[in-house]
């Protein structure tokens, strides 16, 4: 039977995904007050919906330990585009939460966070978190996310709603999490140049019908070319393939990137486009954690694959 101890933080918040209704526990499940609808509950994380398509990540992260404090914080902070001593106190929903890295971060800095996942990641999302009580997940589609709108002082989401089969719509229903004056960050991978993206597309063809088993093989060459100083820093501007300090990390981000189904590319103006139309403002385009006059010059001219597409804004209260 699920337990109402570890629910109790979140409970009140949640909603049903149907009809927006308020949820009450029954037995294992969350039961809507008003269509009725019953969803379960699996090791204290409410489960709203499958792996389905995104079946891969679920596999990644719970194989795969990634976790690192020193370069997690400070890839958050510079993807958020929000220093930690800014989370203290806020409501914050880690969309898209995979392994729970970043749930990690903002609960440590002081935050009452939750983290969402389409995929049985927050099984992992929940042991990395278990030491902080101001943390909870729950299993659910970003796009019917079971919370009520505006109940979030700060939304982020990084390297997950392109993996979507219509990124906008993700985003757009996030958005809504927002409360006014609230901030929103979101992370896109970025589109190359159209020969890489042809080069990545017929890749990804192929790589994305194959057994789990047999890509991550093929992943452990990729991690092993990620090893090498000169490989890494020009085969893989055409080839993606993880450079990495850690193995297990190049293992699992080169997966990350030839496994799922949907890998979508946007441009800076599009993400910026659509942060307009669901009503921010100070919109701030983030630069990337790299620096180096190479290094930027490759970026600002889309020819680092893998790279990101980063805006935060903040919710207009009218």
């Amino acid at each position: 039977m699920a337990s109402i101890n570890n629910l109790g933080n979140l409970l009140p918040m949640l909603r049903c995904p149907a009809c927006g209704a308020a949820l009450g526990l029954v037995a294992d499940s969350l039961e809507c007050s008003v269509c009725h609808s019953r969803d379960p509950v699996v090791d204290d994380i409410p489960r709203f919906t499958r792996d389905q398509h995104l079946a891969s990540f679920g596999r990644q992260w719970n194989k795969y330990e990634v976790a690192h404090d020193d370069e997690d914080r400070a890839t958050f902070q510079a993807k958020t585009g929000t220093s930690l001593s800014d989370l203290i106190g806020l409501r914050i929903l880690d969309a898209g939460c995979g392994g729970g890295r970043y749930s990690k971060v903002c609960g440590e800095a002081g935050a009452t966070v939750i983290g969402a996942d389409h995929t049985a990641a927050v099984l992992k999302a929940r042991e990395l978190c278990a030491h902080l009580p101001s943390v909870n997940f729950v299993q659910a589609d970003l796009k019917q996310l079971p919370f009520a709108p505006a109940s979030f002082d700060f939304v982020f989401s990084i390297g997950v709603m392109h993996h979507d089969a219509d990124t906008k719509s993700v985003f757009d229903a996030v958005a809504k999490m927002v409360k006014p004056g609230g901030r929103y960050s979101v992370w896109l991978y970025r589109q190359n140049q159209w020969w890489q993206e042809g080069i990545n597309d017929a890749l990804r063809q192929r790589t994305t019908r194959m057994a789990p088993e047999k890509l991550e093989r093929w992943c452990e060459w990729g991690a092993w070319l990620g090893g090498l100083p000169v490989v890494n820093k020009t085969l893989n501007k055409v080839v993606n393939f993880s450079a990495h300090p850690n193995h297990e990390n190049r293992v699992c981000d080169t997966f990350d990137w030839f496994a799922p189904q949907y890998q979508y590319h946007h441009t800076v103006e599009e993400l910026c486009s659509w942060f307009d139309a669901a009503g921010f403002v100070n919109l701030r385009v983030l630069p990337p954690e790299k620096s180096g006059r190479m290094y930027r010059w490759v970026y600002e001219h889309n020819l680092l694959i893998g790279s990101g597409v980063n805006v935060t804004g903040e919710k207009s209260a009218n």
